[in-house]
């Protein structure tokens, strides 16, 4: 079962929130959701900042929607579109605790230690080979990438909150999510982030 677009059609700080514990698989190997970082519109840190333009009108399309990008003209970055249409806003899937096809992602990753194979942004997509290919697809409907509901054990994870991490503007907002004391989120690992107490952040 894949999380339905109304999921993803509430504010993205929720969805940021909630996506924590979600498992993300892509032509069978997969992980589960230990870090995030939501953007919107509102702040520069985010592409839609800029408005409207070739490269960002992904975000402002239908919720559940894949935005994927390449940073630094290296890697791909997986991103799900969030709120309603004609809103631009996201949730940065940053980092994943392996799943299935451990194997797999040890080949394509080159023998990292398995707690970097997914510990950032870029390093999932390469395990999970994700694409630019991917953008504009769905993740509610029949798109390659599939993000599932929490699973047995992952329904209630202990999630703390804090800013966010490799960008220069807007860089004081709480917006990045973490499962505490995870071994897999991406450095820097969390330092003084606080519980998120209240359900969507």
């Amino acid at each position: 079962m894949r999380l339905a677009p109304d999921f993803y059609a509430r504010p993205v700080l929720e969805v940021a929130h909630d996506l924590i514990g979600c498992t993300v698989e892509h032509r069978g190997v997969s992980g589960v959701i230990v870090e995030t970082e939501a953007y919107h519109e509102s702040e520069p840190a985010c592409h839609a900042f800029v408005g409207v333009t070739e490269r960002t009108k992904t975000l402002f399309g239908e919720p559940g929607t894949a935005y994927v990008y390449r940073s630094y003209g290296i890697h791909a970055l997986l991103n799900a579109v969030c709120e309603p249409a004609g809103v631009g806003a996201a949730v940065l899937i940053r980092a994943l605790q392996p799943l299935d096809g451990i194997d797999e992602m040890r080949s394509r990753r080159g023998g990292v230690d398995d707690e970097q194979l997914c510990s950032g942004p870029g390093k999932l997509t390469q395990a999970l080979a994700i694409e630019l290919s991917e953008n504009e697809t769905d993740l509610g409907g029949d798109g390659p990438v599939v993000i599932r509901p929490r699973a047995a054990g992952w329904r209630a994870p202990e999630i703390v909150v804090g800013t966010r991490i490799g960008i220069t503007q807007a860089a004081e907002l709480p917006w990045r999510f973490c499962v505490a004391g995870c071994p897999h989120v991406s450095r820097p690992r969390p330092a003084n982030m606080r519980p998120a107490i209240e359900a969507g952040g």
